[in-house]
């Protein structure tokens, strides 16, 4: 557990912190602008007294006739955001090309490698990140950045000219005399530095960075990473607890005699406790110590291959994590001491002849129950294994709960990944959600006027989040009709939020001090966003904008007399599937991690737990010996029993594994990231649980018939009782 989560934890820090540097150290533009038309020398001049320096950033779009993807070109530039090299080298000749490394691994590239681009046969000569595109989205609308179908490369200024001028954009990244002290500001400052640039050039695109995707989506994600492992932390010291807690008491129950002799001698209690702690604390100092080593060599590097196979991020150096160290680390050391401090003072008050005569409970044993004569003698014998052995058949249904929470866990995501794909497509407005840059009519009749905009929350208790804001009218695309005042709240809203009809929600203006509330009249199942419906006329008077304002339409067909200069992004069921498809991509490996701690953790619960019963049971198996009852026999009576119990609390286990990650994720997860994932849950998912705890505990059943063919007829022959 320390070598998983402070190895998660360190990688994160530590790649979070390169980002955050990569910031200054590789020059990262202000924003960038395209042009219709390459900048007139007089026009750079004009622009550059707003306060910015200009750089060209040209760019070419060409296939890679390989895989069928798209290749972002630029000239390797020297002044502003600058190409980190990852392997090899950058291009040298005019046949030459470096190429993004996360692209290069999804497609199994390596340096050397030979591929066509534009119909032109180039060599990848070395695999670099560019910091403006530490996400891999091709345009800034797009839902999801795919690190599949397109890359980011660089050339040589005459490899570059060989593709001319048929797919070149005309682009220029800025950076600012003075750098903006917030974003309000620097939204401010690029406001007004579209307008100049408006008043005296043709704009295609304007992007500045606070709001480019590219750029920024990296930092924002990594923190949902990071509430994802430290639950699942949470989750193992709980169950880390629960072990120390039966390993201890198994201790004292196993050398009970040794204690009461040593007691009878004259040590004391403080003596047998300080005794007994220094096994287990020196266990965990060990574990502490070889953990933080595999933490911080193979584990950290497996961690940072994951972010790596979904970011382009830059070289990091490993940072000391203050925090790994203490939630890993601190926190279980002191945890190891205050449970077996907490027992062992506990147990030891009892007196020296109770641990000679093996009786640990601290109330005299209340006399069995009679059992029918009618029942089958061997049945009987069960029954009475299983009454004789209710706590620690309580303790087994507590073990396996808690195992069986950390499976469901670990096992959880890949199928909600899958289900929640399939809930966004069903639920889409329309196959075609287009966004414009400003209004312009249609001829098609079934398409039909919508608004939209972004506010931001303003809860305390969750991160701050974006919610769109849909302005519709008699839509025979959205099934409902806000009447004026009323505003429906999608499914995903209300849920994570907690929210019913009637209450008020206050969301305000990302860049301005301009808040809004609304009063939810109802619930929308649309799963893709946190969204908010309202009528457009609603929207309109609201937003201040005209009364037949809109800023797009939805349509079931492509609307083909709009030129592309008036679309801003163009919503389709392969956007929306892009989504599935990346976060598949880049937790798949993260899940396989899970999946193994769980199985281990469920393995090393039933085997303790199924161990405890037979220890316990020691004298009495003994006895059933000298009686003549072969191990086969012996087994047939002492792990049929414990094979109800399992099955018992396995089936007992999936409520409550249903129930308590449902409030995890309400309590917890929903809190710490932004966005909103539905609490699926495959049935199928129980029921591998249920299979894996039966072969768990079959194999933990061959181990403990060799341990009760270990136990010696003599063990009867000493109990005093």
């Amino acid at each position: 557990m320390i070598a998983l989560v402070s190895g998660f934890l360190v990688a994160d820090n530590s790649l979070l912190a390169a980002y955050n540097e990569g910031f200054e150290k590789y020059s990262i533009e202000n924003g960038h602008f395209e042009l219709t038309q390459e900048a007139e020398e007089d026009l750079i001049e004009t622009l550059e007294k707003e306060g910015v320096t200009l750089y060209k950033q040209f760019y070419v779009d060409e296939e890679v006739q390989e895989n069928n993807s798209t290749m972002r070109i630029y000239k390797d530039r020297e002044e502003v955001n600058l190409a980190c090299v990852m392997e090899g080298e950058k291009p040298g000749q005019s046949n030459e090309i470096a190429i993004d490394r996360m692209y290069a691994e999804n497609h199994e590239l390596s340096v050397g490698d030979t591929i066509t681009v534009g119909g032109k046969k180039l060599t990848v000569t070395g695999f670099v990140a560019l910091p403006d595109y530490s996400c891999l989205f091709e345009n800034n609308t797009d839902m999801m950045f795919d690190s599949l179908t397109f890359c980011v490369a660089v050339m040589t200024p005459e490899g570059f000219e060989t593709f001319g001028d048929d797919h070149l954009h005309d682009t220029y990244a800025w950076k600012y005399v003075n750098e903006p002290v917030n974003v309000i500001e620097e939204k401010e400052i690029s406001d007004d530095f579209m307008k100049v640039i408006a008043e005296n050039a043709a704009i295609k695109d304007f992007v500045p960075r606070y709001a480019n995707r590219a750029i920024q989506f990296t930092g924002e994600d990594m923190g949902g990473d990071k509430a994802m492992i430290l639950l699942f932390l949470y989750i193992v010291i709980v169950i880390i607890a629960f072990v120390f807690a039966i390993t201890t008491s198994n201790t004292i129950a196993e050398e009970a005699s040794v204690i009461g002799t040593l007691r009878a001698s004259g040590y004391t209690r403080g003596e047998l406790v300080r005794h007994y702690l220094i096994t287990p604390l020196l266990v965990t100092l060990l574990a502490a110590i070889v953990g933080n080593i595999l933490g911080y060599t193979v584990i950290k590097q497996y961690m940072v291959d994951l972010y790596y196979g979904s970011y382009s991020l830059p070289t990091y150096v490993t940072l000391w994590n203050a925090e790994a160290f203490a939630e890993t680390t601190v926190v279980p050391f002191v945890l190891m001491l205050v449970v077996n401090l907490a027992i062992l003072i506990s147990k030891l008050k009892l007196s020296p002849l109770k641990f000679l005569r093996h009786d640990l409970h601290r109330r005299t044993k209340k006399k069995t129950f009679r059992l029918n004569s009618g029942i089958p003698f061997l049945t009987r014998f069960r029954l009475r294994i299983l009454f004789q052995n209710i706590p620690n058949y309580i303790t087994l249904l507590i073990g396996i709960v808690f195992a069986s929470i950390l499976m469901v866990f670990g096992m959880m995501f890949s199928p909600m990944l899958e289900e929640y794909s399939e809930q966004i497509v069903s639920g889409m407005f329309a196959d075609y959600q287009y966004i414009l840059k400003a209004p312009v009519e249609t001829g098609d009749e079934n398409a039909e006027k919508y608004c939209v905009t972004t506010l931001e929350t303003t809860s305390d208790k969750y991160p701050v989040e974006d919610i769109t804001i849909y302005g519709l009218d008699g839509s025979d695309y959205v099934k409902i009709e806000p009447e004026e005042g009323e505003a429906y709240v999608s499914n995903g809203y209300m849920i994570k939020y907690g929210l019913k009809n009637g209450d008020i929600i206050t969301l305000k203006d990302k860049y301005s001090d301009d808040s809004y509330e609304f009063t939810i009249a109802g619930e929308y199942e649309y799963p893709a966003a946190l969204a908010v419906f309202v009528s457009r006329r609603e929207f309109n008077e609201r937003f201040d904008q005209d009364e037949d304002y809109y800023t797009g339409y939805l349509s079931n067909k492509e609307l083909e007399d709009i030129g592309d200069a008036y679309i801003s992004t163009i919503i389709t069921e392969d956007d929306l599937t892009k989504l599935s498809r990346q976060l598949t991509v880049s937790m798949g490996d993260f899940m396989v991690v899970f999946n193994y701690f769980g199985v281990m953790m469920f393995l090393l619960l039933m085997y303790l737990l199924s161990k405890q019963v037979i220890e316990k049971n020691a004298g009495a198996i003994s006895m059933v010996k000298i009686l003549g009852y072969s191990n086969g026999e012996i087994g047939g009576l002492y792990i049929i029993a414990t094979t109800i119990a399992v099955v018992i609390s396995l089936i007992l286990s999936i409520p409550v594994s249903h129930y308590t990650i449902k409030w995890l994720f309400g309590a917890y997860l929903y809190t710490e990231i932004s966005g909103y994932i539905p609490f699926i849950i495959s049935n199928t998912i129980y029921i591998k649980v249920f299979i894996y705890g039966i072969l768990s505990y079959a194999l933990v059943a061959v181990l403990q018939m060799f341990k009760i063919g270990r136990i010696p007829k003599s063990d009867a022959l000493k109990n005093v009782e």
